[in-house]
């Protein structure tokens, strides 16, 4: 759970100075939001020096803090998916309507005015080829203010834009500069600018030398473009670089106290992230415009010719029953009582047919993580107050039982531990090599689901075979004596574009005997004692099952067989394979004994 800090005196104020510490501590339980502790504020010093920095008119000091004046501050800690509750303006906003002190704002973009354009150019695929942009027009900032700002950018950084991977985002001060705007791709060499707080021109080369050796937290951004042959850019119409993401703004548009119009500017490399992004950023801070809750839009020109208007601050629609809401809630609410409760968490429901129960929900801009009728009901829960639900007794006995797979999985395991076999319980993540090169397969790219941000090269890949992790066992466990006779019955998972996952787990069995010699035999009897345990007998082309001479880049030559089933409607499948292993493979894995093995998919005995 992500914390913030916020200040003591402001958000009391902002509430009408009703609450003390403990009486804040249980609003903030009934709300959702965890009060952790109440410290002197470290933060007023970073104000403070905010303000030295960006601004010296007086105006500017009279509204930040005082040299001299202690401040406490509140650490929150706040739910990972309540995006809007990351900043002071967020927090103090939805509990004011919470509370029913204010309205929900109606967030919207001002029409009639002729949008700042943002050009696209064609190079910006090789690195992050998504931009979006807003306008906030006649923004008053203090300094407190201004670091809440900058605190919510880095709050997003770090969670919803996988530390500026995904999503960076960069803000400007309008008035210093001229659009139209284009956002291009260029050599590192050719981008000259000075970065915001230096005073030094530097090229795209030396803004990553430069910054590699600085304390900043720019330093653990520069992996994102280093080897790239291109870095991304932002241009203004006079050829002035406003920033290069995901790294650093220009100094040249840096915002300020005196700042009144700000433009925003998102790259990103998911465009549904990017989004959500955008309309908390401008939500957050549209309050302080001269016309509040007002966004201009900017328009965003692709080279394929396409463009958009961004952004959507439209609510969604989203219909759900009272009859589905207080089923999952457990309570008796009527519609007119729903929507009042609803409208406690800022959303806005109308009723459609009140002898049905039907409802629409308005889901505001600021409310990504509502994606189901279930998110409505959790909202109604805490507006009607989680202590308040009625305590039931369960009127139902239930009798608790395994999944059939699980039950044949266990039948399974019973019947070769008791042939001997020691079972063993591997990880379900390897390494690529592991999973194909090693075992002398080529990966087709349709098979094994890869990790997207693999922490180890240990574990790229979820397995789609067994037989990695049981060879990494005998691999560490040589010093034990000859023969090595291991199995074991788990998932392996393969990539499945007919799933809503993508991918689905199959359960399968495998078997290892290594010893001075393969003896093929004791595998493949292993196998008919599985197999009988299943009651399927060895036929061929009758219910049962049989083996067929296959090869298998894994196995030997010529020592290898397909495991094949015919059921009793004579469909054939192919469960798996059975051989003794290539000493390729052997040597991969660093083995000096042969190996024989099966493995085989369980799943259609069940």
């Amino acid at each position: 759970m992500p914390t913030i800090s916020i200040d003591k005196k402001s958000l009391f104020d902002h509430l009408g100075n009703e609450y003390d510490l403990e009486g804040f501590r249980e609003l903030g339980f009934r709300f959702g939001v965890e009060l952790e502790e109440e410290v002197s504020s470290a933060a007023v010093a970073p104000i403070v020096k905010i303000s030295k920095l960006i601004s010296k008119h007086s105006a500017a000091r009279k509204e930040g803090a005082s040299d001299g004046e202690e401040h406490m501050e509140l650490k929150i800690d706040i739910s990972a998916n309540r995006y809007d509750l990351l900043c002071f303006e967020g927090l103090s906003r939805a509990l004011g309507v919470y509370l029913g002190r204010e309205e929900t704002p109606n967030y919207r973009v001002v029409q009639g005015v002729k949008p700042q354009r943002i050009a696209v150019t064609k190079e910006c695929a090789q690195v992050r080829p998504y931009v979006v942009g807003a306008v906030l027009r006649g923004v008053k900032l203090t300094p407190e203010r201004y670091q809440s700002f900058i605190d919510l950018q880095e709050k997003l950084h770090l969670n919803l834009c996988s530390k500026r991977k995904l999503v960076s985002i960069g803000t400007h001060d309008l008035d210093t500069v001229q659009g139209p705007f284009t956002y291009e791709a260029q050599k590192p060499e050719d981008i000259k600018f000075v970065p915001l707080n230096q005073t030094e021109e530097m090229d795209g080369h030396r803004v990553i030398a430069f910054y590699e050796k600085d304390e900043s937290q720019i330093k653990k951004y520069l992996d994102l473009i280093r080897n790239s042959p291109v870095y991304p850019v932002v241009y203004d119409a006079n050829r002035t670089v406003m920033s290069l993401p995901p790294l650093i703004n220009s100094e040249h548009s840096k915002i300020t106290l005196d700042t009144r119009n700000i433009f925003i500017e998102i790259t990103a490399l998911d465009l549904t992230k990017v989004g959500i992004v955008l309309n908390i950023m401008l939500t957050m801070f549209s309050g302080y415009c001269a016309e509040p809750f007002t966004v201009e839009p900017v328009e965003v020109v692709y080279p394929d010719g396409k463009s958009i208007v961004y952004p959507d601050l439209e609510p969604r629609l989203m219909q759900t029953t009272a009859k589905y809401l207080n089923r999952i809630v457990g309570i008796n609410q009527s519609c007119g009582e729903i929507v009042e409760l609803l409208k406690k968490m800022s959303l806005v429901a109308t009723v459609d047919d009140a002898a049905k129960g039907e409802l629409t929900v308005k889901i505001p801009p600021t409310r990504p993580d509502i994606l189901q009728e279930c998110d409505i009901a959790e909202d109604l829960a805490i507006a009607y107050g989680y202590n308040n639900i009625p305590r039931t007794q369960i009127t139902e006995a239930t009798i608790g039982k395994p999944l059939p797979l699980n039950k044949l999985s266990d039948l399974v395991r019973k019947e070769i531990a008791m042939a001997g076999w020691t079972e063993v319980l591997t990880l379900s993540l390897c390494s690529h090599n592991e999973n194909f090169k090693y075992l002398r397969r080529v990966d087709a790219g349709d098979e094994a689901v890869v990790l997207k941000n693999p922490k180890t090269i240990e574990y790229q890949v979820c397995r789609s075979t067994l037989l990695p992790g049981l060879l990494k066992t005998i691999r560490e466990n040589l010093k034990h004596a000859l023969p090595f006779k291991i199995f074991e019955v788990s998932d392996v998972v393969f990539k499945n574009p007919a799933r809503h996952t993508g991918a689905q787990n199959q359960r399968r069995a495998c078997a290892l005997f290594s010893s001075t010699s393969a003896q093929f035999e004791i595998i493949s009897g292993l196998l008919d004692t599985v197999m009988g345990s299943l009651d399927v007998l060895y036929k061929r082309d009758v219910q049962g099952y049989h083996l067929e001479a296959a090869e298998h880049p894994t196995y030997l030559p010529g020592r290898s067989a397909n495991v094949v089933y015919v059921d009793a409607n004579g469909a054939r499948t192919v469960l798996g394979s059975v051989g003794v292993l290539h000493p390729e493979v052997l040597r991969d894995f660093a083995l000096d004994y042969p190996v024989s093995s099966f493995e085989i998919n369980i799943e259609p005995f069940l």
